[in-house]
């Protein structure tokens, strides 16, 4: 399913995106009938097809829709020693560890040979759509700011993995050949080093030496690209030190990474450590990427879905850079790529490649501010009352589950993605990522997801930003310690002037640097933003209390990441997540807390008038 092209070829690269896109039904029929043809004798296609068939309206009559639960006692036969052949016909040669989790450990997707050449396949194909925008790419270098994380052996020898570790580590990355128009400034000994604050380190030291090289700077996640820019205020001296003298610092211990930076830091270069030293001790950073690295065209990172609420950030250091967001992509299967990449990040669709799997769509109604599935909500349904609608089918405006039948063992999976179609290249749909299914807050009969959540806090931290003051991270949980339990959202805040942080500034002052009835006015504001069901339960029902912000201490969510990281989450792959649960978590930011407010106000609600058609 994968045709040949030449990655280096612009011109041959969008002509197969074009045939793709033209050709996306009859595609679609070939995959699959290739996974069904592949994969009859397999004894998970066996309990539902009975031998029966393999035309499409068998499978999708025979074959139900499922989410992870069902699909892994399969997945933990085969880390236990069974054959593939229990789900896939070609071997499973590793197994990849997901961002979502089961049963509080990482969901485990099965990962072939075959699949890390679609990932290669997919990867070569977004070097063309970014020439088609962005001139000269082939005269300078990227600094992609790339990590890996420590894998795990399963029962049967294979190894469990995060997806992006998995390719980083495999020949098809590391044995890629030349391409003019992907070249990095990070050699891989420094991408492919387990410890991350080593890693970290030599890929901003390469990035500094080589800045007149930069043409662009990124990383996987917009989160990771500020965790990269908040180290760089913690280490900019060193580092600066380092090309000043051209050696590096001896707490960098890996061999390999001290061999590779050796071989770019090669003599000592005061001038270029001046000009750091000047541009990093400025009182304010705004603006500082693009002027470290003046060449830069564009800050390559992933802004949709929660990631979008660090697009005031991003913007404040990037110096009016456009922020592309290339690509859509899980554990489960990549899926598609931005063809409009200088886009606007609200405007952000992916065009779904027709030949990486083969889709099905969920239909789910927007009703009163809430999605829900036009069939019923319950996670796991007869097949007649989930009925799916084809890739070529689904309709311009309308939302819907993904749901995705894979080349490595996944058949009709729920992969938990709410997308809303936005348009068509030729004949193959592009989507707008909403949100992902059933990340909620509930006290009650409330439920919020992270959608809601992000557009309440959006607008609320509107109320402060005429200060000067930036809404960094944030999070939440449901405290249901209280009676009637509320709302709890973490807060991390940032003057926007110079690098203070609110409370390292007034460490040792009574007074409050946003006055307090203004942050009970952005927790009123949150309230207000949130759906009909939760302000019943505050106003009529009186089942929930007063939201609450907890203002904490800079650097508390490194401490939050630090913790999920240390229970399985990737570093590459790590998301803050917009709701937290685990107790050592919630007591992670508790610690840290400096301020406390709560809403004084009673959000509106009246009951719903639903509006008739004549």
């Amino acid at each position: 399913m994968l045709p040949k092209f030449d990655p280096t070829n612009n011109e041959s690269g969008l002509k197969l995106l074009e045939d793709l896109t033209q050709n996306a039904k009859q595609i679609q029929e070939q995959v699959i009938q290739k996974i069904l043809t592949q994969n009859f004798n397999t004894e998970y296609l066996n309990t539902f097809l009975n031998g029966h068939s393999l035309d499409l309206q068998t499978f999708k009559n025979s074959v139900p829709v499922v989410n992870y639960e069902d699909i892994k006692p399969y997945i933990e036969r085969i880390a236990n020693g069974e054959p593939s052949q229990i789900i896939s016909s070609q071997p499973i040669t590793e197994l990849l560890t997901s961002s979502g989790t089961s049963g509080g450990q990482p969901k485990m997707m099965p990962s072939t040979t075959e699949d890390l050449d679609n990932k290669t396949f997919f990867y070569n194909l977004l070097v063309p759509v970014l020439n088609k925008y962005v001139d000269g790419l082939e005269e300078g270098k990227g600094m992609y700011l790339l990590f890996i994380k420590p894998e795990m052996s399963t029962p049967s020898g294979l190894m469990a993995r995060p997806v992006l570790t998995s390719y980083y580590k495999s020949k098809n990355f590391r044995n890629r050949p030349f391409n003019k128009y992907n070249v990095y400034t990070s050699p891989d000994e420094t991408i492919l080093c387990s410890d991350s604050k080593q890693s970290m380190y030599c890929q901003l030291l390469c990035g500094l030496v080589q800045r007149d090289e930069v043409l662009r700077v990124g990383a996987v996640f917009a989160s990771a690209f500020l965790r990269a820019i908040k180290f760089l205020e913690d280490y900019w001296k060193e580092l600066s030190d380092n090309i000043r003298n051209g050696e590096i610092s001896k707490w960098i211990t890996d061999p390999n990474c001290r061999v590779a930076v050796s071989s770019i830091l090669t003599k000592p270069n005061a001038a270029l450590a001046d000009l750091i030293d000047g541009l990093c001790c400025e009182k304010s950073w705004e603006g500082i990427i693009k002027k470290i690295w003046p060449k830069t065209k564009y800050i390559e990172v992933i802004v949709t879905g929660s990631m979008a609420q660090y697009i005031p950030t991003l913007e404040f250091y990037s110096g009016g850079l456009p922020l592309v967001s290339t690509m859509y992509a899980s554990s489960e299967c990549y899926f598609g790529i931005n063809f409009n990449p200088l886009s606007k990040p609200c405007d952000v669709s992916y065009t779904l490649l027709p030949n990486m799997a083969f889709f099905e769509f969920l239909p789910v109604e927007k009703n009163d501010g809430e999605l829900s599935h036009c069939n019923g909500r319950s996670s796991v349904q007869a097949i007649d009352e989930l009925k799916t609608v084809d890739l070529v089918d689904v309709k311009l405006g309308q939302y819907y589950e993904l749901v995705v039948t894979t080349f490595t063992g996944l058949y009709r999976y729920r992969v938990g993605d709410i997308l809303m179609v936005t348009g068509f290249h030729n004949n193959a749909p592009q989507f707008k990522f909403i949100h992902r299914r059933n990340v909620v807050l509930s006290i009650d009969t409330d439920k919020t997801n992270e959608d809601d959540l992000l557009n309440a806090i959006t607008k609320a931290k509107l109320l402060i930003e005429p200060l000067g003051v930036l809404l960094t991270e944030y999070t939440s949980y449901a405290d249901t310690e209280s009676i009637p339990g509320h709302y709890v959202v973490f807060w991390e805040l940032k003057k926007r002037e110079g690098n203070e942080n609110l409370e390292e500034e007034n460490e040792e002052e009574e007074e409050e640097v946003v006055e307090v009835g203004l942050m009970e006015e952005c927790c009123s504001s949150i309230e207000e933003s949130l759906d009909s069901v939760y302000r019943r339960c505050r106003s009529k029902d009186k089942s929930i209390g007063a939201l609450e912000i907890r203002v904490v201490k800079h650097g508390a969510f490194d401490a939050l990441m630090d913790f999920c990281v240390s229970q399985g989450s990737s570093v590459n792959q790590y998301k803050t997540p917009r709701c937290i649960k685990s107790e050592e978590a919630i007591k992670i930011l508790d610690s840290r807390v400096v301020a406390r407010y709560f809403s004084k106000k009673t959000p509106f609600w009246e009951p719903f008038k639903p509006q008739y058609s004549h």
